[in-house]
């Protein structure tokens, strides 16, 4: 019996809004430069850890969305639509033409708008129950970005709010795709958003160990890979991708920047923090990626790892890098210039990946200045190196050992 064809998902549209810049091409820029983003935060003084990757100042939804939209949201829906709305613009798709019933949106998220609930439990405890906004709940909730992202444009398919920690965005864009793949959208809006930068959070993952401590000197926190690293830097931001079949998108002449290509998840099923050590999980949704894909491990030219500055996380990834596609490939993490924008970074470093196959060119892993001898990979550090292979990985890991894994390959 003949396999199935691997089905690609033409990339027609990207939008950003992370640490590194508001805006695709600015992010980009950053992110070549290996330039770190992290600093110190006001909102975080007096905590064990005191510093963040927070979205520049000059981001302005309200010269987006306007000021009767932005002010009713949480930051994590504000990221996500902006996000949204670039990455629509840039598909050059016009929803006034569409039928909305065939667009899907499936944002992924893993904390929800948390400052918006610090504020209004504040308000309780202090001035009562008539003090809480009757807007908590549409800022507060995991599902609100891609139900907001849905009114905005008319997406009246299936609207859906992943949860699977920080490999949301990932898991995002791959269930995005099997909702074209099978049928039931036509486009689908997919990628992640998190804001969850606030006192409650940081204090809590400060406490668990994830956190780096080098509240001296920010900017050299977040270090992948490094034999110095000693924790994450916690960031915010949203990546959207527009997704569509590719022989639609290439039958309305849409510019196609990439593709969507295969898409494997797992379970580690063994700790609700911890990695498993040898990377038994990654590997397993590595492979079924490549399968997904009907690509093997030699076919891969590049990496967006996972990468967070954790001791174990870091040398569990490596291992299973190795395991699954050997030492050819380069791997970089771009986490070293944005931090760690947890349930968004997948669909984040999707768009970066995206951006290296296009560009040929691979993003540096910044502050990467001594490899830790047991992360056995070639490295991409000090400057972009260049790139033949029209194929990537982006993998995304998160707490409750879930996996989640992409292939994507040049248009």
């Amino acid at each position: 019996m003949t396999p199935p064809r691997p089905f690609r998902a033409a990339v027609t549209g990207l939008g950003l809004v992370t640490p590194a810049g508001v805006g695709v091409d600015e992010n980009w820029k950053r992110v070549l430069s290996g330039v770190p983003t992290a600093s110190a935060d006001p909102e975080l003084v007096g905590l064990p850890v005191d510093f963040s990757c927070r979205v520049p100042a000059d981001f302005d939804p309200v010269a987006v969305l306007g000021r009767r939209t932005a002010w009713r949201l949480g930051r994590h829906v504000l990221l996500g639509m902006v996000a949204a709305r670039e990455a629509l613009g840039d598909s050059g798709l016009d929803p006034d033409s569409w039928d909305g019933a065939r667009v899907g949106v499936v944002m992924g998220n893993s904390l929800g708008g948390t400052a918006a609930f610090e504020e209004q439990h504040r308000n309780l405890r202090e001035k009562g129950a008539s003090s809480v906004s009757p807007l908590l709940l549409p800022s507060y909730g995991v599902n609100m970005a891609a139900g907001y992202i849905a009114i905005d444009c008319g997406a009246r398919g299936p609207n859906l709010a992943v949860s699977t920690a920080c490999a949301s965005g990932s898991t995002a864009v791959g269930v995005a795709r099997d909702l074209l793949r099978n049928g039931t959208c036509d486009i689908v809006l997919a990628g992640g958003t998190e804001a969850a930068v606030s006192p409650s959070m940081i204090a809590g993952l400060a406490a668990a160990g994830a956190l780096s401590r080098r509240c001296h000197d920010p900017a050299t926190a977040s270090r992948p890979f490094d034999a110095g690293r000693d924790g994450f830097v916690a960031g915010e931001g949203a990546g959207v991708l527009v997704l569509e079949r590719e022989a639609d998108a290439r039958a309305r002449g849409a510019r196609v920047r990439g593709c969507v290509s295969g898409y494997g998840a797992s379970a580690d099923a063994l700790h609700d923090t911890a990695p498993d050590p040898e990377g038994a999980g990654a590997r397993t949704a590595v492979r079924a990626a490549l399968a997904d894909a009907g690509l093997s491990g030699s076919d891969i030219g590049h990496v967006n790892a996972h990468g967070t500055a954790t001791r174990l996380g870091d040398v569990a990834e490596a291992r299973a890098i190795r395991g699954a596609i050997g030492p050819a490939a380069l791997v970089t993490s771009t986490k070293g210039v944005t931090g760690h924008c947890m349930g968004a970074a997948g669909a984040i470093e999707a768009v970066f990946t995206v951006l290296a196959l296009e560009s040929g060119l691979v993003p540096p892993t910044a502050n990467l200045d001594r490899a830790d001898p047991e992360i056995d990979c070639d490295l991409v550090r000090g400057t972009a190196r260049a790139v033949t292979s029209g194929a990537a990985l982006n993998n995304s890991f998160g707490f409750g050992g879930q996996n989640a894994v992409l292939v994507l390959t040049a248009a």
